[in-house]
């Protein structure tokens, strides 16, 4: 009996719809999402009134579900915000500039859950490709939580608002997200929400319209700057990602765009390109630690 990666994967995405979490299609055999970016929106349904990104287009719709995983082998990904979901990512320590013997995620949470006077908690759980966790949590009502990165822990993430997840069942070159768990997804620890909750933010000077513009136009360098990346010829391919990471570097800095998608979406373009991942992690790293340093105190000073 032939196996049918196509059916494996409507299954998946049709499992993760029943428990009440958003889904919607990834590139065959990668991490991105598969739907088009504002740059190149046709503006007809389901964008007629206007671009809606992957966040919006998600859906808990199983015949849409079915409807679109018929057309390709698309990989899953979870929209953690409407799904109502906290996913805390327990990364592995990369294997450049010797980061390998640090501790992994995991290990890192739970020392820090032991330290909050709790055991690990019992939820939904799944294994990375790169043979990391993720912990699936339910949100906590009244509060607007956003994607978090080193915050936490070391190697310890969160994906909130404006994040997302790999299903399990999707599958990566560097491998398969399996489940580990398959409880309901618990509610977030009120210790780890303490750590999460995000800082009152300043007022800002924008306007509502000025401020979306920003977003729109963040929007747009990134998909420039990653086609850019991944179109880069031998030669030029490491200046190309670096230049792009230190654009892409300050719409982090003024909170257009999240770090972990700038990071994920200049990742597969370098790969593409041609560059090891290892190159390309310590390549992005360094551009955008050096670019949102530099453009902290916001966009009037850059």
């Amino acid at each position: 009996m032939t196996h049918d990666p196509r059916t494996a994967l409507l299954r998946a995405a049709l499992d993760a719809a029943e428990r009440g979490w958003y889904v919607f299609p990834l590139r065959p055999g990668t991490k991105r999402p598969a739907l088009h970016g504002e740059a190149s929106c046709p503006g007809t349904a389901p964008c007629a009134a206007g671009h809606r990104k992957w966040e919006q287009r998600a859906t808990t719709d199983p015949e849409l579900i079915r409807a679109t995983w018929s057309r390709a082998p698309y990989n899953v990904g979870i929209a953690t915000g409407p799904s109502r979901l906290v996913v805390v990512d327990l990364d592995m320590p990369k294997d450049d500039k010797g980061s390998a013997d640090a501790p992994c995620g995991a290990t890192t949470f739970a020392a820090l859950c032991e330290r909050a006077g709790h055991p690990v908690p019992a939820t939904y759980r799944t294994r990375t490709a790169s043979g990391g966790e993720h912990l699936y949590f339910t949100a906590p009502t009244g509060v607007r939580l956003t994607n978090t990165a080193g915050t936490i822990g070391a190697l310890v993430d969160t994906r909130a608002w404006g994040g997302y997840v790999v299903a399990a069942g999707s599958i990566t070159p560097a491998g398969a997200y399996e489940l580990l768990c398959g409880p309901v997804s618990a509610s977030l620890p009120l210790w780890l929400l303490s750590i999460m909750r995000p800082a009152p933010k300043p007022v800002q000077a924008h306007s509502g319209p000025v401020a979306v513009q920003s977003r729109r136009y963040a929007d747009v360098a990134l998909d420039s700057e990653t086609r850019n990346v991944a179109r880069a010829q031998v030669g030029e391919r490491e200046a190309k990602l670096f230049r792009a990471g230190r654009a892409l570097g300050r719409f982090v800095a003024w909170g257009d765009l999240p770090r972990h998608g700038v990071e994920q979406a200049l990742q597969e373009a370098g790969e593409r390109a041609g560059l090891t991942a290892a190159e390309c992690r310590s390549t992005i790293r360094s551009a955008l630690n050096w670019s949102i340093a530099h453009n902290q105190r916001g966009r009037n000073a850059a």
